[in-house]
């Protein structure tokens, strides 16, 4: 079985729209593109090459449109990304020039996928599909880069649909400019009890 693995830089309201620059996604009216530029520095950038390390992908066709018409022109930056496979939910879309991209239409696709062999699965972006997925227990860990800033409106990581889980902290570091970045893995049901005074 393969692991679906989210990976996201988001706000401490939980926004993740567009991180990366001004147009990157400006729907809905977003105008805070390239939240995460100022935030930068040696830790961050080492962890995010090690997230770059060639995979297979999920994709939302939002965020799929915008990686095949960016990507294949930079793949310097990414050299795995044009090899790997992408796996694009959407009900509309059922081809692409870019090389190793697959289309799927259902959550019963996603599972087939992650029952399959190969190797783990990383969800970038695609707010919509990491909904989806939160909402179906389909997500095994999430690596979050927390920036210290709200913006008060955007896509967010979590919404309306989340089922309660229990995640465990795998691993975390705090950036010289204030971004914690966390893994947690999956871990069963929530438990509750009663706080001690």
């Amino acid at each position: 079985m393969r692991k679906i693995i989210v990976l996201s830089m988001i706000t401490l309201d939980g926004v993740m729209q567009a991180p990366g620059g001004p147009e990157e996604d400006i729907s809905g009216g977003f105008e805070y593109g390239g939240w995460t530029a100022p935030y930068g520095d040696e830790v961050y950038g080492n962890v995010v090459q090690n997230e770059l390390k060639p995979a297979d992908y999920l994709l939302g066709r939002k965020t799929f449109e915008i990686w095949a018409d960016y990507w294949p022109k930079h793949s310097d930056f990414w050299p795995g990304i044009n090899d790997g496979t992408k796996y694009v939910l959407s009900k509309t879309m059922k081809k692409s020039d870019w090389k190793n991209s697959v289309f799927i239409e259902s959550v019963e696709d996603i599972k087939k996928l992650k029952n399959s062999k190969g190797s783990n699965i990383q969800v970038w972006g695609s707010s919509e599909l990491v909904q989806l997925l939160l909402k179906n227990d389909l997500v095994d860990e999430l690596r979050l880069k927390i920036h210290p800033l709200t913006l008060g409106k955007g896509k967010k990581l979590f919404n309306d649909g989340t089922i309660p889980a229990a995640f465990t902290l795998t691993e975390s570091i705090i950036t010289s400019r204030g971004v914690i970045i966390a893994s947690f893995k999956r871990a069963g049901e929530v438990k509750t009890g009663t706080v001690e005074a």
